[in-house]
């Protein structure tokens, strides 16, 4: 007797040979998507649902749309931000000058003993 790792009953290739055993296959229909590095993408949707305005290219990433004269533009990456870019965004100068005045009155009151 051979290994006993065979799957009994079975052969390769053994299985259901088409649709008449599968079923029928659902209608589909494929749309193609273009991104900013000319790249197309196909994916396939059921043919009852509307497809989306957008997708993701499968080779780069990037956003992919419908229309191959005008692909949608490569998003900007926005670097990272330090602590102090972001108080920058909430404050301006002046606001930034008048709270380092009145940290360095506090502290010099501390220093003196007055508080």
């Amino acid at each position: 007797m051979a290994g006993g790792t065979a799957i009994r009953g079975t052969r390769v290739g053994a299985g259901p040979m088409g649709e008449s055993e599968r079923g029928d296959s659902a209608p589909r229909r494929r749309i193609d998507f273009y991104c900013a590095n000319g790249h197309i993408t196909r994916p396939s949707f059921a043919a009852d649902v509307s497809e989306p305005d957008s997708w993701d290219c499968a080779r780069c990433g990037l956003p992919a749309g419908k229309d191959a004269t005008a692909p949608p533009p490569i998003p900007r990456n926005e670097p990272y931000k330090t602590h102090l870019a972001y108080v920058r965004e909430r404050r301006s100068d002046a606001d930034g000058k008048a709270l380092l005045e009145e940290a360095l009155a506090n502290l010099r009151a501390r220093r003196s003993g007055k508080v």
